[in-house]
């Protein structure tokens, strides 16, 4: 919201001598922020000049320009430059005569752009300033000639100072307006404000007696809201009144443009600058209709399926059931609170104009305005909510302003449909806004900040009823009362203390897990990389299933991005596609991780639900046990991807490409972390390479894979190495690690080493040796660890020989070689039994 200064002035008192930075510290210090302070870039000397004499003299390049004489000082005075009285100026406009008083730049003057000005040679004269444009000067688009300031009903004497003549010398504060505040779109609203920060005192432009507002009667209105959205009426009050005789060509007084320019609105005429100005001043958006262009009387309806309409921007609009429609006998003639119709819009040939001032319902409105894409000043207001007690006035405002500006003339034709306003008291009970807020206030501080922003206050045996005021929609309960007493009473009171947490909580189980996973990973060089969850179908059936086949997946319904409408079923989407991004920006060696959700829905179940919950109502049991049904499971994963090397080169050191084995070492990281051992099998997957996939699992149940990807899978990623992944499901893994971690206990006792070499199929997995080696080992087996997979010359073709270290260990005494044999053998003896495996010689 842009607030020039001069208006704010008029309905509280700003000091004189304060400054947009004290107005800006003021507005900060009762909640909104700050954005920016807006001013016309303009320099002086710039004067009010009577053009005294001019020649036109035509030029070789087919233009005609005028040598002007032009007085910018009285005939016994210097100038404000410091030249003479009459300046010689060059001008190519043509739409100013003898006697004109038009706006004079002079040399040393600067105008927007920023654009100096300086007596400078051309068309074979030294032009000695410069007459400006509207568009020159900030003050609109109008460039097709120089403003002449009888077009704006100003007469001044030569010399005077057109900067402060024209108010091009105010200047705007620019805050931010949060959602819950609409009534601060409006100078009524930060006046208001303003007084409650500095105390000033506020003169609201809102209180004007019933009988000087009364909109008379006799035009036909009616409200016939058929299909109104959770039980709420599209519109709530509807005010008409009716101007005759306005002239649309008088000029917008140079006050209005300037206020309006310097709010951020373009001035479109003097019937549209004015429905514009109420609206800024007071809140509530206006809307103006060329009354002889309505056909009988305005009904305020739904939309019938297939309707359209014409809008001021000269868009065709289909329309939809709940679009709310002001229209007459006609036809829909406008999309209510948003954007009027073309056919009965305010033109140069409007001469009796009806001025609407109405309430209209927040959803309906934000609705509507976000489903034609159509956002306004008008939609931005009714969304947050507009005073239902100040259309009345608003609508006296216009008809004044069109009155005196215009020329038009009231008349007593109007309507009014105006609902009784009674608001529900609040119940705020002593003591809970010190509980709340964490300040001791005294109770009768708290019943004046209350009473400071509008509400009716009662004391009552057990704190206050509080009536919130009309224009406060957003004071609902004890809760934001509360906040309004913090907000008044100045957020430097309140203390900063940190929380103190209950002893014996902290983070939960999976949470810590979670944690542990991630900074084992940091810690062992991988880089967190999170990345959007959104991918394509092909995608998610090629990384989400082993088989690659279509699995079931979520698509949004209004998507980020059109090429990727699905949510992932894998992170290995998301981390090639970083892998690539890198890639291109020059970084070829990559270890990356990421923790997310994945969306894993079933191909049976139907997720959403078509139960939408009231705003401001918390819903029930059911409700909320529906809704996390409509939902998918969204498990949380974890994935990783290497590529490039994982050593640089180095003197004395060659690169060391990442592998496989470096895969599995980020598998065996990250079941430390977790407290869990991790079984490690030979797999497929579709996206993996083969024979170099492995499944992994935890007694038997499967919790993710990991393998190099496949040429084809990386080369569409446009990846040119090898890349090796890993994906785990990390709530699966943590819940079979339990709750609780334990550290295994460390001997005193010293470990018996051996190693064993078994024979056995080429086509028979490790893992399931060292199961059988484990098992028949028995509990004096510390460890076992494939350290070599030989096929070569001295094994049979078909076969393959698997080297496991093996490491013994008593909790009770020193093991003898003969105790560490024995156990060795008993487990070759499982493995020969399951596998015929032999002991190679």
């Amino acid at each position: 919201m842009r607030v020039p200064l001069k208006w704010l002035r008029e309905y509280v008192d700003v000091p004189a001598d304060a400054t947009a930075d004290d107005v800006l510290a003021a507005l900060v210090s009762v909640g909104f922020e700050e954005e920016d302070v807006h001013r016309f870039e303009l320099q002086g000397p710039v004067v009010v000049g009577e053009v005294v004499s001019f020649v036109e003299e035509p030029q070789s390049n087919g233009k005609t320009i005028r040598w002007c004489q032009v007085r910018v000082a009285p005939a016994d005075e210097t100038a404000a430059d410091g030249g003479p009285a009459v300046h010689g100026i060059v001008c190519g406009a043509r739409n100013f005569f003898e006697g004109d008083k038009v706006v004079v730049t002079l040399p040393g003057s600067v105008l927007p752009g920023p654009f100096p000005i300086a007596a400078r040679k051309t068309y074979g004269h030294v032009s000695d300033g410069m007459i400006a444009s509207a568009r020159e000067l900030g003050l609109g688009d109008e460039h097709d000639g120089i403003l002449r300031l009888a077009t704006l009903g100003v007469d001044a004497p030569v010399g005077t100072d057109a900067i402060a003549l024209l108010g091009l010398d105010d200047i705007a504060v620019e805050i931010n307006v949060t959602p819950d505040r609409g009534y601060a779109l409006s100078i009524r609203g930060v006046a208001r404000e303003y007084a409650h920060a500095t105390g000033a005192a506020f003169h609201d432009p809102g209180l004007r007696e019933d009988a000087v507002v009364d909109p008379g009667n006799g035009f036909s209105v009616t409200i016939a809201d058929e299909a109104p959205i959770r039980g709420r009426v599209g519109a709530t009050e509807f005010v008409t009144r009716v101007v005759r005789g306005v002239d649309p060509d008088r000029p917008t007084p140079p006050w209005m443009t300037t206020r309006l320019v310097l709010a951020g609105v373009r001035p479109l005429g003097i019937l549209i600058d004015i429905t514009n100005y109420v609206m800024l001043e007071l809140g509530n958006p206006i809307h103006g209709y060329d009354l002889d262009a309505l056909a009988g009387g305005i009904t305020v309806r739904r939309a019938a399926a297939g309707e359209t309409l014409q809008t001021l921007d000269g868009q065709v609009r289909t329309l939809h059931p709940e679009d709310l429609l002001i229209t007459d006998e006609s036809g829909p003639i406008g999309l209510a609170g948003v954007m009027g119709g073309g056919t009965t819009e305010m033109s140069a040939t409007t001469r009796n104009v009806l001025v609407e001032a109405a309430t209209f319902e927040q959803v309906t409105i934000a609705r509507t305005a976000r489903r034609h894409k159509l956002p306004s000043e008008a939609s931005r207001r009714f969304e947050r909510g507009v005073d239902p007690a100040i259309a009345l006035v608003a609508a006296q405002r216009v008809v004044d302003l069109m009155v005196s500006l215009a020329g038009g003339t009231a008349d007593p034709v109007g309507s009014a449909i105006r609902p009784s306003i009674d608001r529900a008291a609040i119940a705020l009970p002593a003591g809970f806004v010190a509980g709340v807020i964490g300040v001791d206030y005294d109770p009768a501080r708290i019943a004046e900040v209350l009473e400071l922003i509008g509400c009716a206050v009662e004391a009552t045996a057990s704190g206050w009823d509080v009536v919130p005021p009309s224009w406060r929609p957003d004071l609902t309960d004890k809760w934001t009362l509360a906040e309004e007493v913090a907000r008044i009473d100045g957020y430097d009171r309140i203390p900063s203390v940190l929380p103190v947490p209950p002893s014996g909580r902290g983070f939960t189980p999976a949470q810590q897990g979670r944690r542990r996973v991630a900074n084992a990973l940091a810690a062992a060089g991988f880089v967190e990389t999170p990345s959007f969850p959104f991918t394509t179908a092909a995608l998610n059936d090629l990384h989400g299933s082993a088989s690659g086949e279509p699995l079931p997946s979520v698509r949004l319904a209004n998507p980020i991005d059109g090429h990727a409408p699905f949510l992932r079923r894998s992170l290995v989407p998301g981390l090639l596609q970083v892998a690539h991004r890198n890639l291109s920006r020059g970084f070829t060696d990559l270890a990356l991780f990421e923790t997310g959700q994945v969306f894993a829905p079933e191909s049976d179940v139907r997720y959403g639900t078509d139960v939408v919950p009231p705003l401001a109502v918390r819903p029930d049991a059911a409700t909320l046990a529906a809704i996390d049904a409509s939902i998918p499971p969204q498990p949380r994963h974890v994935a990783f991807l290497l590529t490039g090397n994982l050593v640089a080169r180095q003197p004395g050191q060659p690169a060391v490409a990442a592998e496989l084995v470096d895969a599995l070492t980020a598998v065996q990281t990250i079941a430390v972390a977790a407290g869990v051992e991790i079984d490690v099998a030979q797999g497929e997957r579709a996206a993996l390479h083969p024979g170099r996939t492995g499944v992994l699992s935890i007694g038997g149940t499967e919790i993710g894979y990991v393998g190099e990807v496949v040429p084809a899978v990386s080369q569409a990623a446009d990846l040119p190495g090898r890349v090796v992944v890993g994906e785990l499901d990390l709530d699966a893994l943590l819940s079979l690690a339990g709750e609780r971690v334990v550290a295994a206990s460390l001997s005193g006792y010293p470990a018996a080493t051996q190693d064993v070499s078994l024979v056995v199929g080429a086509d028979l997995p490790a893992g399931l040796v060292r199961e059988a080696l484990v098992e028949g080992a028995g509990e004096l087996l510390e460890s076992v660890r494939l350290v070599d997979d030989y096929r070569g010359p001295g094994v049979v073709d078909g076969q393959k020989s698997l080297t496991f270290a093996l490491r013994f260990r008593a909790a009770d005494r020193t093991l003898t070689a003969a105790e560490a044999t024995e156990a060795k053998l008993a487990g070759v003896a499982v493995a020969a039994e399951r596998f015929g495996a032999a002991i190679r010689d």
